[in-house]
């Protein structure tokens, strides 16, 4: 769709106005204060504050209702013109036999009713004619010029238009009486507020759409049968399409359209002629359908005959009847072949004396121009709106009207521009050639249907906001019955005034140019939806308006004299605005008020679905325009809604009810209305009419109290006849009532003319009460009698005002301030007695300055009320002015004693009002006190002030009025002050500085800071420092000065309290030199002793847990509690609570367990370090043969027993040695130094005991042995040499080689080649065993007993002494061999072996893997990045660091060693983490079979390898 581009320009908006809460509290006084603003544009619009939103509270699913239908371009008064001129000349050739069909010009219709006026207005078409002026009306039609369109619209107008107004001005009739229509009060009859007659009217008869459809399509062509059968056809075959000449009988051969005529007729009624019994002819109506039979059946005839020839031959024996028949043109009768008979009328006529003449006798039905021009003066029937036929919810409504406008704008509902509704919604007006229909639900009761806002009623609960909402002002169910409303008065419930009307909208609906009933204000609220349009135009310009749309249209108002009431006429703003109308307009959204005021004619149309309900309502203000309204309905004899006569009546009655305002109203409005019904009463006594009886009209229906002239509710007097009793008539028409005689006639009437100045009277007392009480208060306000009035007077003033509602005039309002001024005046003059009163004591801030206190004696003596407290006002002004000239004087005469100030001060204080010269007294005071304070404080005797007392008083100063004497103050305090704050900022940077300064320094700085006679915080903080200092250096030279070493503890803690000291000291940095000796000593000593990841301290290691002889006592103790346990090597061993537990928390049993030669308890084999018998042989004993079995190393400590690496003597001599060199005391050192004597003694008496007789010559016997075993190995080694046929070496030499070296079985890069000749060592070593024999020595008791204590107390000494492995070997030889131990030694060690095995093939082929990828194993660059940590630990850390590397990579899948090797660092490690930590400095050891237990408490129990 296209849409229209004629230019509408909007006129300017209506005023708006957005009140706040207070104004909006009072909703009609608010209208009132806008009223001289709004009233000049018509209409306004009001937005309430924000949250001011009203709940809908329609029942949406009960709403139902049956809009009206309106056509948009029948709404507009001009369009509707045009319209209605087309279907009186398409009703014109219809009668004539041809259907109209517009013609095209340009591309356009062709206005047939402008080029009509156009025609008359240029002089008619015979002028136009003459002078060759058509041309200029194609002008002033707005075709191009250049075209020849003039002949055209000639050529159109002389075949449509010419004809009809020929038939209209009569030119073509010589006497034509056409028959009068009674149209006299057709349209007056107006029922207001009644929905059937209000807007709407029931469906015509007679559609016109279906004709003003055909006339836009184009003519069907005749036929070739047609032009042929008519010969006029052939000569008008030039026109073109359109209707012909008149009374060529030619009707189309479009079966549609003869269809139609057959379905029904497309004319009014018309006239016919009948034949009756006796052979008269009789006139009568006809109906439509005898119309077209009749023209049916003489269409059809079968050949051209007159009706005059049909007659004559029915009746062809009246010869009377013949002569009558003569042609009404020229009164002759001759010719009778060329003689019509007129089918309406039956007149005859000559076809040649017609005007223009018929060249033949027309076929079918045919017209005389009289019956024709009378049909084509009919007036049209009263236009309104129809109601539709279908019945809508408000949401198949709202469904229905969103769907129409997004079809017809092709676009979003909600994006559609309002300027662009706009515009189209004037276009579619205006125009004649596009229908839109629109449906409009307007003027809904909302008694019936509920209104939008929430109305207090027994029908339904109330939420509490919606009962604020029920009572609001501005709900249109309460607005027209508010106290100051005049409709409040009127008891009937009128429909569409008291009660809101609902109305649902959708785009292009409309409301047409009207003003409201009674000219009354009107308020609309949209409750939601697109918005309202709306134009206004003011009460001023109410008659312009209807000036100019009755010049403009006066086909309408000469058919429709109150057109304007109909409020189905509209008319574009722009005609209005071009005309002088003044216009305005606005767009009303939901949530917003529009108002219009009295007589404002306003319009408007929706812009899409929405819901709005409106109301009217009446001020005082309205009451003249309301009795205008009046005269005006009476002229135009329209109904009235109410009688206002009645209302003014009704509030006279009551006037104590009514507001001043509105009371003052209705006296003016009563005195008119009572002086017109003395002059009516008056002139109806001239009459004659003396009858007259009491008439109660309020009690009468209203159709029964009209006058029968004008319509008007009559209430104060009307005329009645007795003989007429149906009718009266109001006095203004007492000669309109009946014919019947003056004593026939009475009066009938509410009140006498006494009755009503009495009414006046008590309005006038209410009225004028306002004036008396206002004359009261404007004397006592203005003292005109010279009294004045007691605040007790001024009250009763105002609580009268109050009682009798009188309004809030500006007179109130000076009542009011007056009481409220004089209420303050007597409430401070009470303040200020009682203050002086109290004295000190007074509240502070009332006191008042003098000047105030004289402008406040001056203000109590111009107000116009009598207040007996100005006397004590006066009395305490000659007070203040008594002590200002007191204080002048002591201030003049300086210097004054400062008591004496004080005094005055004092005194000052406690008149309650504050004088100049006190303010000079006070600021003398606080002069000399800050004085006085400056110089206590600087004062020599005096205590040190600080850093912020100084600075007090210098701010104080500034405050002190100046003198001399305060700025040289002020000059010391800042020098003062100034030197303080920079000594105390050197003092701070001493405090926080990096470099530490010297005690010298630092006591220059406080012993030139002592000179200032301020405290000084960092000074004093710097003292304190240098007072630790020198304590701590006191307590340095104590401690290196006493007669022994001082404690590491005690240097420590030294060092620690110096370094926290802001003073350099030159102790410190020995005694940190000292501290660190000590701990490098310390931590040298703790390599030597401590195992890796040992949970022993070096203290735990070499202290004594207690005295020797108890040492010995508890191990003989714990090993004879161990060996009552049963041994894990027997068959029946099972847990017990007497069992031993091994480290890892379990019960050792069966092979693999091992017995420790100092605890004698049992362990896995797996789980502790066993010695290793491979390795076994010393390094000095290279040549030991293979079964001295004594000299194998199968002595075992368990980790209890054996907790450090035992260092040997000499290297505990050597960290002794350097323990001497160090000045400070260490325990660790003390308890080596114990150490290292017990261990002295102990190899003492194991060499004294070695040295013996008895042990000499056992150990000779050893070395014979030794020396005889080996002598026999040589020829064995030999023999086997000799029989394995090798070159170098036998089996022995290899297996002694091996023991020599026997670490590197470990190493990984030997693994693979030496894989075999270690499972030949073991199995040599295996085979061996069954060979061993002993005991090899006979050791006496007394030679043995010596020699195991001895044995016992070296295992107890943490040191490695060769002679505990000597007095093993002679204990060892003097036993038989322990088999058990070594086969279970030998079987860790295979399975050590096959772990290692395992691992060495997997971390040979990781080695040639990295070498395959490009030589990764022996990058320098790689290795000069690996942690100094693997490094230093050698190639065993190494083999460990591949191993876990392996593991990571293989995802664990590397077999576990299932027993650890001696020779094993990683292994070692973890075992050593693995012992427990021993309680020292324990008064009493305890038994020694808790040993365990508190091994299993103090050190977390690990999984053995098996478990794991």
């Amino acid at each position: 769709m296209e849409l229209g581009s004629d230019d509408f320009l909007p006129p300017p908006e209506c005023p708006v106005f957005e009140p706040s809460w207070a104004e909006f509290r009072d909703p009609l006084g608010y209208i009132a204060k806008i009223r001289p603003i709004a009233e000049k544009s018509g209409i306004c619009k009001i937005r309430p504050p924000a949250d001011w939103q009203p709940p809908f509270a329609v029942e949406v699913d009960n709403f139902r209702f049956t809009p009206r239908i309106q056509r948009l371009n029948e709404l507009e008064a001009q369009t509707r013109v045009k319209l209605n001129y087309l279907d009186q000349i398409a009703k014109f050739w219809e009668i004539q036999g041809s259907s109209l069909k517009i013609p095209n010009v340009e591309r356009r219709i062709l206005d047939l009713y402008s080029l009509s006026k156009i025609v008359v207005e240029e002089g008619g078409y015979e002028t136009i004619c003459k002078d060759r002026r058509w041309a200029r009306v194609a002008q002033r039609l707005n075709y191009p010029p250049g075209k020849n369109i003039g002949s055209l619209l000639r050529s159109h107008y002389e075949r449509i238009v010419y004809p009809y107004e020929m038939y209209q001005s009569g030119a073509n009739l010589v006497q034509c009486n056409t028959r009068p229509f009674d149209n006299e009060e057709k349209d007056k009859e107006y029922k207001p507020h009644s929905i059937p007659l209000r807007q709407s009217v029931q469906p015509s008869k007679f559609n016109s759409y279906g004709r003003r459809a055909k006339r836009l399509q184009p003519d069907p062509e005749p036929t070739e049968e047609d032009i042929e059968k008519n010969p006029e056809l052939k000569k008008l075959q030039i026109y073109g399409a359109g209707p012909k000449m008149m009374g060529l009988g030619l009707m189309a051969k479009d079966k549609t359209l003869r269809k139609k005529d057959k379905e029904g007729p497309e004319c009014p009624p018309t006239v016919v002629v009948k034949e009756e019994l006796g052979g008269d002819v009789k006139m009568e109506s006809a109906s439509p359908k005898t119309f077209l039979e009749g023209k049916e059946e003489l269409s059809h005839s079968p050949e051209p005959c007159t009706k005059m020839t049909m007659r004559l031959r029915r009746n062809h024996s009246n010869a009377q009847f013949i002569e009558s028949y003569v042609c009404r043109m020229c009164s002759r009768g001759d010719e009778d072949d060329k003689l019509l008979l007129c089918d309406g009328c039956d007149d005859n006529y000559h076809i040649f004396c017609l005007l223009p003449p018929l060249p033949e006798i027309p076929k079918g039905v045919w017209r005389c121009p009289k019956c024709v021009m009378a049909e084509c003066k009919r007036p049209p029937e009263a236009f309104g709106f129809e109601q539709a036929t279908r019945e809508y919810t408000l949401q198949s409504f709202g469904e229905m009207a969103d769907s129409f406008k997004a079809d017809y704008f092709n676009m979003p509902v909600h994006m559609v521009p309002t300027e662009l509704v706009e515009k189209e919604f004037w276009r579619l007006v205006n125009s004649i050639e596009e229908d839109v229909t629109v449906e409009y639900g307007a003027d809904i009761h909302s008694k019936e249907f509920g209104s939008g806002f929430p109305v207090s009623d027994s029908k339904r609960h109330l939420t509490p906001e919606e009962e604020e909402y029920a009572t609001s002002g501005w709900n249109l169910n309460v607005m027209p019955v508010l106290e100051q409303s005049v409709l409040c008065h009127i008891n009937a419930d009128i429909s569409g005034m008291k009660v809101p009307w609902l109305y649902v909208g959708m785009v292009f609906s409309a409301f047409c140019w009207h003003i409201e009933d009674h000219w009354s204000y009107s308020i609309n609220y949209l409750h939601w939806g697109e918005p309202k349009t709306w134009y206004g135009v003011p009460s001023l310009a109410a008659e312009h308006l209807e000036e100019v749309m009755k010049k403009l249209t006066p086909e309408l108002f000469d058919s429709q004299p109150d057109l304007l009431h109909q409020l189905v006429t509209l008319m574009n703003p722009n005609t209005l605005m071009s005309h002088g109308v003044p216009v305005v307009r606005t767009n009303q959204c939901a949530g917003e008020f529009v108002i219009t005021f009295p007589r404002a004619y306003h319009s408007g149309f929706n812009q899409g679905y929405n819901f709005a309900e409106a109301v009217n309502f009446c001020t005082a203000d309205w009451l003249p325009a309301g009795r205008q309204c009046i005269e005006h309905y009476r002229r135009l004899r329209r109904y009235c809604v109410f009688s206002h006569e009645e209302l003014i009546c009704k509030m006279a009655a009551c006037p104590e009810k009514l507001d001043l305002n509105l009371a003052a109203a209705v006296h003016k409005e009563m005195f008119i209305m009572v002086q017109e019904e003395r002059r009516l009463r008056k002139a109806l006594l001239e009459k004659g009419i003396t009858e007259a009886e009491r008439e109660a009209f309020e009690l009468l229906p209203d159709d029964e109290r009209q006058c029968i002239k004008c319509k008007t509710t009559c209430f104060l007097s009307a005329l009645a006849c007795y003989d007429c009793p149906d009718g009266l008539v109001c006095l203004s028409h007492i000669n309109d009532l009946c014919k019947c005689s003056s004593s026939r006639q009475y009066l009938r009437y509410r009140y006498t003319l006494d009755e009503l100045p009495a009414m006046l009277h008590k309005l006038k007392v209410r009225a004028e009460s306002f004036d008396t009480w206002a004359n009261k208060v404007r004397m006592a306000l203005e003292v005109e009698d010279g009294r004045k009035r007691s605040l007790e007077e001024l009250r009763a003033l105002e609580s009268e005002a109050r009682e009798r509602r009188f309004p809030n005039s500006e007179l109130l309002q000076r009542l009011k301030n007056c009481l409220s001024e004089a209420e303050a005046c007597v409430s401070r003059a009470l303040g200020l007695v009682s203050g002086q009163e109290a004295g000190p004591n007074r509240v502070a801030g009332l006191q008042m300055t003098l000047a105030e206190l004289r402008d406040f004696l001056g203000q109590m003596n111009n107000l116009p009320c009598a207040m007996h407290q100005i006397g004590g006002v006066k009395g305490i002004l000659e007070q203040v002015e008594a002590y200002q000239t007191e204080a002048r004087e002591a201030l003049v005469s300086q210097p004054s004693s400062p008591g004496l100030l004080q005094s005055l001060l004092e005194r000052g204080q406690q008149l309650g009002v504050e004088v100049p010269e006190a303010q000079q007294l006070q600021r003398q005071v606080e002069q000399a006190r800050w004085l006085d304070e400056v110089k206590r404080t600087l004062a020599p005797s005096a205590q040190r002030g600080t850093l912020a007392i100084m600075r007090g008083l210098l701010v104080a100063g500034a405050n002190v009025a100046p003198s001399p004497a305060v700025d040289k103050a002020q000059a010391e305090l800042q020098e003062l002050l100034t030197i303080a704050e920079r000594w105390e900022e050197k003092a701070h940077l001493c405090l926080e500085a990096r470099q530490k300064h010297p005690p010298a320094t630092l006591e220059a700085i406080i012993h030139e800071a002592e000179n200032i006679p301020v405290h000084l915080p960092n000074i004093q903080s710097l003292k304190e420092a240098l007072a630790k200092a020198r304590a701590w250096i006191a307590d340095v030279d104590e401690i290196q000065n006493g007669d022994h070493y001082p404690c590491l503890d005690d240097l420590e803690g030294l060092v620690a309290v110096g370094r926290d000291l802001p003073v350099g000291l030159e102790e410190l940095r020995q005694l940190e030199l000292q501290v660190l000796t000590a701990h490098s000593w310390r931590e040298k000593a703790s390599k030597t002793f401590l195992k890796k990841n040992s949970c022993y301290t070096l203290l735990e290691i070499v202290a004594f847990k207690e005295g020797e002889q108890k040492e010995k006592e508890g191990i003989l103790q714990l090993r004879r509690t161990n060996s009552a346990k049963p041994s894990p090597l027997a068959s029946l061993t099972t847990a017990s609570s007497t069992a031993s537990i091994c480290v890892c928390g379990q019960v050792p049993a069966g092979v693999g367990a091992l017995q420790c030669d100092l605890c004698q308890d049992w362990f896995h084999g797996r789980c502790v370090t066993v010695p290793r018998l491979l390795g076994s042989q010393r390094p000095g004993l290279t040549s030991s043969p293979l079964l001295a079995w004594w000299e194998w190393d199968t002595k075992f400590l368990c980790p209890l027993c054996m907790r450090s690496r035992r260092p040997r003597l000499e290297t505990i001599l050597a960290l002794l040695v350097a323990l001497q060199r160090l000045p400070v005391r260490l325990p660790e050192g003390e308890a080596l130094q114990c150490l290292t004597e017990r261990a002295i003694s102990w190899q003492g008496r194991a060499r004294q005991v070695l040295a013996s007789e008895e042990v000499t010559a056992l150990l000779g016997r050893l070395a014979e042995l030794r020396q005889r075993l080996q002598a026999e190995s040589k020829p064995e080694e030999s023999l086997t040499y000799s029989s394995d046929g090798g070159e170098g070496t036998g089996n022995m030499p290899k297996v002694q080689g091996l023991l020599e070296n026997g670490d590197s079985v470990t190493s990984p890069e030997k693994v693979a080649t030496e894989e075999g000749s270690g499972k030949r060592d073991l199995e040599l070593l295996s085979s061996v065993l069954p060979q061993l024999t002993g005991p090899v020595l006979e050791l006496p008791e007394a030679t043995r007993a010596p020699l195991e204590e001895l044995m016992m107390e070296g295992d107890l000494l943490e040191v490695t002494l060769d002679e505990n492995h000597s007095i093993w070997q002679l204990l060892q030889a003097g036993q038989p061999p322990d088999l058990e131990r070594v086969h279970t030694l030998l079987e860790l060690e295979k399975a050590e072996r096959h772990g290692n095995r395992t691992r060495g093939r997997a971390l040979e082929r990781r080695r040639r893997k990295k070498v395959d990828r490009g030589g990764e194993a022996d990058d320098p660059a790689r290795e000069e990045l690996e942690p100094k940590r693997v490094r230093s630990s050698g190639p065993e850390a190494e083999e460990v660091q591949e191993e876990e590397e392996l593991e990571e990579e293989t995802g664990g899948e590397v077999p576990p060693v299932p027993f650890p090797t001696n020779g094993s660092p990683s292994t070692q490690e973890d075992q050593d983490g693995l012992e427990p930590v021993l309680e020292a400095g324990s008064d009493t050891l305890g038994p020694f079979s808790t040993l365990t237990s508190r091994l299993l408490m103090s050190c977390p129990q690990q999984p053995s390898r098996q478990q794991l």
